[in-house]
């Protein structure tokens, strides 16, 4: 089971972290990666972190978005700096590529 949070109502600059917990998946192992839907869009992958820490992130949110791990808790991290309007989405996790029962996700609405 996958459970993003942290989402939430954020202003145009602001930030936000969002944590995605896994239970019954081994996550170390995984390619991990965050992934976001917006209204009538297809999902995309923003950012992922391969099993031995190499990062990588999507043109739209380089710069701006950091993803990190922590194997001890099996939890995924996604920092979210900068944030702009066009970031506001429903944001899941996944092995990358997308292997594992998706979550609920976190709505993260960028908005003044």
């Amino acid at each position: 089971q996958l459970v993003e949070s942290g989402g939430g109502l954020v202003q145009p600059g602001g930030s936000l972290r969002l944590s995605c917990a896994a239970s019954g998946y081994i996550f170390s192992i995984y390619d991990v990666g965050w992934y976001r839907q917006a209204p009538g869009k297809q999902r995309e992958l923003v950012a992922g972190i391969t099993s031995g820490g190499s990062t990588n992130y999507a043109d739209s949110v380089k710069g701006r978005f950091t993803i990190s791990r922590d194997k001890a808790k099996n939890t995924v991290y996604l920092q979210m700096n900068s944030l702009k309007p066009e970031d506001t989405a429903a944001y899941y996790c996944n092995s990358v590529p997308s292997l594992l029962s998706w979550g609920k996700g976190t709505l993260v609405t960028v908005s003044s």
